[in-house]
Order: structure tokens, then C-alpha cells, then sequence
């Protein structure tokens, strides 16, 4: 048993480290599609484009254009609004042009010839981190704990009285040396029946009963049925 669970334990932990890889794994972006990079895009091109996309850090974005009519040019923020690009953080001019979004937050690019910023050709990106989410702790499984080998089983719940021997058995007689207990108050203890004597010698004395041939009463067998239907509850438990 411990050896499947070991097992399971194996499995479950190679498939979070594999949704872990999955999910860090970096993915290029070819930026406009098909269209590419050009300028006088239709309207609100490039922030449609970048709307339906999930961009994680360390993606690629990959900018395709004809070399030598645009660029690709990194700008803050206030010269992105303002189309200011005479102070780019970096220019790329051959394609394509391959940039790594290697933080979180946002990106901004435009082309730097002269216009082309204003006609359209211009892209923001907002930039989330690769790593995944942290799982929830897994619910605790319901049940009583198993219990430490080598120690007795638990009693069945509280509330539950074994039911009494039936009425008109005769408990055992105790061990030979032993004083025999006072029947309960109330209760007439019947006498044993004479033994008659063979060929005029005494009576032999009569043999007590072992105490091991009495048959087990109810309630150890209810006992006994609770103590086993907690260790199949206990198997199942742990199995699934």
C-alpha cells in the first residue's frame, strides 16, 4: 500500500513540475499578424491585435517589415503619446527585429521614420509574470487518520452499547482456584444438578467449563463487525 502511494506521490509531482515548464515556456509574437509591421494601419490596428493576447515575461515579440522603409524603435511612455522619437531607449532596422519582454509591465514601440508614429504604426504592450498562480492546498480528506501499525484499532463511536448475551445462557464458570463473582441482585442462581454415583463410589467432580468454549455474545461480535468496517473505510481512504 505505502508503495502506491509513493507512486501517486511521484505522479502528481512530475505533473505540477510539467505545468510549471508549460506555463514558463516563453512564446514569440508575431506582431499584426500576417499584415506585419507597416505604417497607416487601419484604426486602433496594433492595440487589437495586442488586446487579444496574453503577453508573459521572457515572450518574444517579432516585428516583420521591409528594411529600410521602418524600424523598430522602444520608447517611455510620455514620448509614446507624444510620438516624440528623438530620444528612443533602443532602434532595431533589420527584420526581423526580435525583442525580448524580459520584465513585467509595459512596452512601447513605434516606427522612427518621420510620420509614421502619427499614421498608426505604434504598439503597447502590458507585460505579466511567467510564473503560475500558486495552487490551492489540496482538501483534506475526510475521515479518521489511519492508525500507527503495531497499535490497536479505535473502539467503534460513542453511543453505540454492545447488546447483552441472550437470555437463558449460562456464563462460564470461572477457572478452578478462582472465587466465583456474586450473581447480580435480584437474580437466583440455579442449583447444579447431582451427578449420580457409579457402583456405589462417590460422585466424580464435575469438570468446569473452559473458558474458551463459550460462545462469543453479540455485542463482541458487533464489536468486532465496527472495528472491521473502520479499517475497510480506513483502505479506501487512503487508496482513492
Amino acid at each position: 500500500m505505502m508503495s502506491k502511494l509513493n507512486n501517486m506521490s511521484i505522479l502528481l509531482v512530475i505533473g505540477f513540475a510539467a505545468a510549471i515548464l508549460q506555463s514558463t515556456e516563453a512564446t514569440d509574437h508575431i506582431v499584426g499578424g500576417s499584415t506585419g509591421w507597416i505604417s497607416s494601419p487601419p484604426a486602433s490596428f496594433y492595440s487589437n491585435w495586442a488586446s487579444n493576447i496574453t503577453f508573459r515575461e521572457n515572450d518574444v515579440l517579432v516585428f516583420n517589415f521591409v528594411a529600410g522603409a521602418h524600424t523598430v524603435a522602444e520608447l517611455n511612455k510620455a514620448n509614446y503619446d507624444s510620438c516624440n522619437l528623438s530620444q528612443p531607449i533602443q532602434v532595431i532596422g533589420t527584420s526581423p527585429a526580435k525583442i525580448t519582454l524580459n520584465k513585467t509591465g509595459e512596452f512601447y514601440f513605434s516606427c522612427s521614420f518621420q510620420g509614421h508614429c502619427s499614421s498608426g504604426q505604434k504598439l503597447s504592450v502590458k507585460v505579466i509574470s511567467s510564473s503560475p498562480a500558486p495552487a490551492n492546498p489540496p482538501s483534506p480528506t475526510n475521515g479518521p487518520s489511519p492508525p500507527p501499525s503495531g497499535t490497536t484499532p479505535s473502539p467503534p463511536p460513542s453511543g453505540t452499547t454492545p447488546s447483552p448475551p441472550p437470555s437463558g445462557t449460562t456464563p462460564s464458570p470461572p477457572p478452578s482456584g478462582t472465587t466465583p463473582s456474586p450473581p447480580p441482585s435480584g437474580t437466583t442462581p440455579s442449583p447444579p444438578s447431582p451427578t449420580p454415583p457409579t457402583n456405589g463410589g462417590s460422585p466424580p467432580p464435575s469438570s468446569p467449563t473452559q473458558p474458551d468454549a463459550t460462545p462469543p455474545s453479540e455485542g463482541s461480535a458487533t464489536t468486532l463487525f465496527a472495528t472491521f468496517s473502520i479499517l475497510i473505510a480506513l483502505v479506501i481512504n487512503l487508496l482513492f
